[in-house]
C-alpha cells in the first residue's frame, strides 16, 4: 500500500467522526496558540522595558535616596544657588520613621559636588530632580491630573533623551529667574488643548499659572506608566510654587561616554560617601542605578519569565497529546472488525500501523496549524498593556512539538491496532 493510499484511508477515518476529530485537535490548538502568544507577550515586555531603559542612554546614572540606613530628615536647601553647568529635577522632601540614626537626604549641594570637573572628570552633566504627583492642570475649562511633574534644569532633557516636538526647552536663564514655564508631554497636550497648539498658552497647575514653551516628542507607554503624561518645569519654579525647598528625589548623571560609565559611578560613590559620612562597612543612604547594568539584569529576568510562561503553556500541549492517545484508542476499539477484515485480505502490518500513525499526526498537525494562525492573529492585539512581539522560533518549535506529540502519543494505539490478530479482530463485536 502506497503512502498516498495510507493518507487517504487516514483522512476518511478522521472525517467519519468530524466532531470528535475537531475536539481532539482543540487541545493541540490551544497549546500551540498559548505557547506562541505567551512567548510573544514575554518578548513584547522585554522589548518595551529595554526600549524604556535605552531612552535614558547607556551612559546615564541615576542617584536616588536609599532608606535602608534609617529615617530621612527634611532638609531646607534655602535657595537655588549657582547652576554650575548641571541640570536636574527633584521632588518634595520626604520624612521616614526608622532608627535614631538619620540618613542624609540628597541635596542640591550634592548635585553641585558631582558636577565638579576636578572631582568627577568622567561626568558630563548632573541634573537634580524633584517630582510631584497629584497635581491638576487646567486650561479654559479642560482639566487633567498630571502623571508626573518634574522640576529640573535644562541638561535633564539631554540626559534622559526627551526631545521636543514643538516649541523649545527652557534654558539656564529661565532657571535663574525662576520663570514659571513648562514643557509638556503629548498626553497632557491632548487632554488640555486637543487640536490647539499649546505653545505660548498659559495653564494653571494647582492654581499656579505656567506658560507652555514646548511639547515633548511622543515616546509611548513605559509599562503601566504613560511616558507622555509628564510636565517638566525649572527646578526653582516648582520648589517655590508646588513642592517647597526639600530634598531631591533623584540626581540624574550623564557620563561623558559609555566607556567611562563605571569610572563615573566610582567617582560619584567617592564624592557622596565623603559628603554623607559613609565610612567602612556602613550602609550607604543612597543608591546608584546604572542603566546598562539594569538593562542586562532586566533582559535576563524577562527572558527567564518568558521561558516559564512557555513551559506552562507547553503543559497544555502534553494534555492535548494525552487526548490524542485516548481518542485513538477509542478509534482502534471501534474499528477492530475493520482492521481484522483488512488484515484478512492481505493488508500488511505496516499499512495498519501507518494509517493510525497518520491519523494521529494529521490531528496534531491540523491543530498545530490552526493554533499558529490563532496565535499570530492574537498577537495583533494588546494583552495586559503589552504589545506582543512574535518570535519566529516559537512558531517553528510549537508546530514541531505538536507533530512530534502526534507521532509519540499516536504510536501506542497504532501499534495496538497493527498487532491485532485477524481472527480475534473478526470475532470482535
Amino acid at each position: 500500500m502506497s503512502a498516498l493510499e495510507i493518507l487517504r484511508f487516514a483522512s476518511r477515518g478522521l472525517l467519519a467522526n468530524k466532531l470528535r476529530s475537531g475536539l481532539t485537535m482543540l487541545g493541540i490548538l490551544i497549546g500551540v496558540a498559548a505557547v506562541i502568544l505567551l512567548v510573544a507577550v514575554g518578548q513584547g515586555s522585554s522589548d518595551a522595558i529595554t526600549a524604556n531603559i535605552a531612552r535614558l542612554g547607556s551612559n546615564t546614572l541615576t542617584v536616588s535616596q536609599s532608606f535602608a540606613g534609617g529615617g530621612v530628615r527634611g532638609g531646607g536647601l534655602g535657595g537655588l544657588g549657582g547652576l554650575g553647568g548641571f541640570g536636574g529635577g527633584a521632588g518634595a522632601g520626604r520624612t521616614a520613621t526608622g532608627p535614631r540614626t538619620q540618613a542624609k537626604p540628597l541635596s542640591l549641594a550634592d548635585a553641585r559636588a558631582l558636577a565638579d570637573p576636578e572631582s568627577a572628570p568622567s561626568v558630563k552633566s548632573v541634573s537634580p530632580v524633584v517630582t510631584a504627583t497629584s497635581q491638576t492642570a487646567t486650561y479654559e475649562g479642560a482639566s487633567h491630573s498630571i502623571g508626573q511633574l518634574v522640576g529640573t534644569y535644562p541638561s535633564y532633557f539631554e540626559a534622559t533623551n526627551k526631545p521636543v516636538a514643538k516649541g523649545s526647552y527652557f534654558v539656564n536663564d529661565d532657571v535663574l529667574a525662576s520663570r514659571k514655564i513648562v514643557v509638556i508631554g503629548q498626553t497632557v497636550a491632548e487632554a488640555l488643548f486637543g487640536q490647539v497648539d499649546p505653545v505660548g498658552k498659559q495653564i494653571n497647575i494647582t492654581g499656579v499659572p505656567f506658560t507652555v514653551v514646548g511639547v515633548l516628542k511622543e515616546i509611548g507607554s513605559q509599562g503601566a506608566q504613560d511616558g507622555d503624561d509628564i510636565v517638566i518645569a525649572p527646578l526653582p519654579a516648582v520648589q517655590q510654587s508646588l513642592t517647597g525647598f526639600g530634598s531631591l528625589n533623584q540626581i540624574v548623571v550623564q557620563a561623558r561616554g559609555g566607556d567611562v560609565v563605571d569610572q563615573a559611578e566610582a567617582e560619584i560613590t567617592t564624592i557622596l560617601n565623603e559628603r554623607h559620612g559613609i565610612t567602612g562597612a556602613a550602609t550607604a543612604d543612597y543608591r546608584i542605578q546604572n542603566q546598562a547594568s539594569l538593562q542586562e539584569t532586566v533582559s535576563a529576568a524577562v527572558g527567564t519569565f518568558t521561558v516559564l510562561l512557555a513551559a506552562v503553556a507547553a503543559i497544555s500541549l502534553v494534555v492535548g497529546g494525552i487526548g490524542i492517545t485516548n481518542i485513538m484508542l477509542v478509534t482502534v476499539t471501534e474499528r477492530t472488525r475493520e482492521i481484522g477484515i483488512r488484515k484478512a485480505i492481505g493488508a500488511p502490518r505496516s499499512a495498519i500501523l501507518g494509517q493510525f500513525l497518520a491519523e494521529a499526526t494529521m490531528l496534531s498537525l491540523a491543530g498545530g496549524l490552526l493554533g499558529v494562525a490563532i496565535g499570530v492573529l492574537g498577537s495583533r492585539f494588546t494583552i495586559a498593556g503589552v504589545t506582543p512581539v512574535i518570535v519566529p522560533s516559537s512558531i517553528v518549535l510549537a508546530l514541531g512539538v505538536s507533530v512530534a506529540i502526534g507521532l509519540f502519543f499516536g504510536s501506542y494505539p497504532a501499534n495496538r491496532a497493527a498487532k491485532l490478530r485477524p481472527i480475534e479482530a473478526l470475532r470482535h463485536e
